[in-house]
């Protein structure tokens, strides 16, 4: 009976996966950074293309672009307007330069070259409050984010040629009013600007965005206060969000589970719960088993089928966080990660001569380069610090938000050996000269861990979810006949 049970839920995640594309959610996720006639913001792209996941991952049809022409951008937003005409949740989120004119908030494409407010009212940016009318009016939930308060690099040029009548050109952004079924939330208050982030890593802005806003079962206004909370600690108070809602519901980007059959159904309260879908228990054994069989895995596509089977499941942000190491992307986790860690080691400079001070023999060299690859920044266990592990040093050391130079310190080297390790066994990266046997049995005992006929499943799903399933359910159904 216990068997039977299983396999129906196995069923109805199956449906679950389907239906959770059923609602209309799109997304418009832009980061500007290469400016061609100022100072270039080197986060911007990160931000996006973080972003761009995390909403792909809750159901979203995302138009997505990075260091974008005024040309492309306006082709990236009639896109989005076509995408969003009836949609039930449209998302824009902009990070990258934005300027405040006369109360008016522009967007800047990374070729605008700003000389006066005429450049601008002509066209050469990109009017903020034009442009979610045009876009997102009819959809029913607008939810904007606008992590782009930052200081005007064209004020003194627009200053200096406004020499007929005064012109106000504002610091950071100007207050915006939300129309009904809208939430607009800017990284900082109007007229303040706000951080970039160190280099490499994601703004403080929309590292609390995608910590929060897809917390399951979470409404998106509890969210925002959660974003605004940690935003004020890890700047020292130096920055604090903020924001205009007028919606008229309850939004969910990432709803609860549904409650089980015979648990009481809450009373109705005429909320917009965007997404919101059933799915099994998160704690049945069928997602366990599930978890156990792509948790080790490198490929993203097994992990995004976990993801659309399960969107609540219990060990969704660890499929996140896997992800994203899998892509060497930032760290969407790194304030958790690095707790314990002396705060030094975000400061302190490393270096040929700091790296050379701890005094790592070749052993020890292999053990670093096996810890960075089992937390995902995969690197070739040589024992040889090169030009390719190098690299990999500098995307551990982005994602983590230390200073990124490819170089160890002691505190940076510490800060690795007390990280978790995800997987102990032995990359099949190692070099072939010194462990001929090893390279042939590592592969094998990663996929295992599924347990049973699960582990067969996984390895050869390759990039089709589907099979990847249907591997997963033969070998649960050869475990139960077996018994």
């Amino acid at each position: 009976m216990r068997y039977l049970s299983v396999i129906l839920s196995l069923i109805c995640m199956l449906f679950t996966a389907v239906s959770a594309h059923a609602e209309k959610r799109v997304a418009f996720v832009v980061g500007n950074g290469a400016y061609k006639n100022v100072a270039q913001l080197p986060n911007p792209p990160i931000d996006a293309k973080a972003m761009a996941g995390v909403l792909r991952n809750v159901g979203f049809d995302v138009v997505e672009g990075t260091n974008l022409t005024r040309d492309k951008m306006t082709e990236k937003l009639l896109d989005f307007g076509k995408k969003a005409q009836g949609a039930d949740v449209a998302v824009f989120f902009y990070a990258g330069h934005g300027i405040a004119i006369s109360g008016s908030n522009y967007l800047l494409p990374i070729d605008a070259d700003i000389k006066s407010e005429m450049d601008v009212k002509l066209g050469a940016a990109i009017n903020i409050d034009l442009t979610l009318d045009q876009t997102m009016s009819d959809a029913k939930v607008k939810l904007v984010f606008l992590d782009a308060c930052r200081d005007n690099p064209f004020a003194a040029k627009i200053k200096s040629n406004a020499s007929t009548r005064s012109v106000s050109v504002q610091t950071g952004l100007a207050e915006m009013k939300s129309g009904e079924g809208t939430l607009i939330a800017f990284a900082t208050g109007p007229g303040q600007t706000a951080l970039d982030g160190q280099e490499g890593t994601n703004s403080p802005f929309t590292r609390a965005l995608i910590a929060h806003i897809t917390t399951p079962g979470v409404e998106i206004q509890q969210a925002m206060t959660e974003v605004r909370a940690q935003v004020n600690e890890e700047t020292n108070k130096g920055q604090l969000p903020w924001g205009h809602t007028n919606l008229i519901g309850s939004v969910y980007l990432n709803p609860a589970p549904a409650p089980a059959p015979n648990a009481a159904a809450p009373a109705a309260t005429g909320s917009i719960a965007p997404g919101a879908v059933a799915s099994s228990s998160p704690g049945t054994d069928v997602e366990l088993e599930f978890w156990r069989s792509v948790k080790e895995s490198n490929k993203r596509e097994e992990l995004d089928a976990y993801l659309s089977s399960y969107p609540n499941g219990q060990f969704k942000s660890l499929a996140l966080a896997r992800i994203a190491a899998i892509e060497n992307g930032p760290s969407t986790t790194t304030r958790n990660i690095s707790s314990g860690v002396d705060p030094a080691t975000f400061t302190e400079e490393s270096n040929q001569v700091t790296e050379d001070q701890i005094g790592l023999d070749k052993g020890q060299r292999r053990d670093v380069q096996r810890r960075l690859t089992g937390l995902g920044f995969d690197t070739k266990v040589s024992g040889k610090f090169d030009e390719d592990t190098r690299t990999v040093i500098k995307r551990w050391q982005a994602a983590r938000g230390y200073p990124t130079t490819g170089y160890f310190n002691k505190l940076q080297h510490k800060a690795l050996l007390s990280e978790i390790v995800a997987a102990t066994t032995t990359s099949s990266s190692d070099d072939t000269d010194d462990h001929p046997a090893r390279r042939h049995s590592g592969g094998g005992g990663r996929r295992s861990s599924g347990g049973g006929g699960g582990g067969g499943g996984g390895g050869g799903g390759g990039g089709n979810p589907g099979a990847f399933m249907g591997g997963l359910v033969g070998g649960m159904m050869g475990g139960m006949l077996r018994h």
